[in-house]
């Protein structure tokens, strides 16, 4: 593949990967929502938590550099199920993305 068209989808997925990060106004909904979407609400944090970590530590060593600012746990997530999705995504994140990783011959 072009260096090109790799650095734009690596910008595209971190895109749609902070569409739903904890902080936002999606997020805040959809934590106050049932048990069902609170637990999906938590898989999906924690699976982007890599991410949200290296953009708060890029807002907290360069302020204002980013528009947006994002937590790593939704504040309104308040409850087992969703505590029990957040771990369980962060548990899960990483054997997944590197079982799944292409590896080149």
């Amino acid at each position: 593949m072009r260096p090109q068209a790799l650095i734009l989808g690596g910008c595209l997925a971190l895109l749609f990967l902070s569409a739903c990060a904890a902080g936002s106004v999606d997020s805040h909904y959809a934590a106050q929502a049932g048990p069902a979407q609170q637990f999906l609400l938590g898989v999906w944090h924690g699976l982007i938590a890599p991410v949200t970590l290296l953009v708060e530590l890029i807002d907290k060593f360069v302020p204002k550099f980013l528009p947006w600012k994002v937590h790593m746990y939704e504040t309104e997530g308040t409850g087992v199920f969703y505590d029990a999705g957040f771990y369980l995504g962060l548990a899960g994140g990483g054997p997944i993305v590197i079982t799944r990783w292409p590896r080149r011959k």
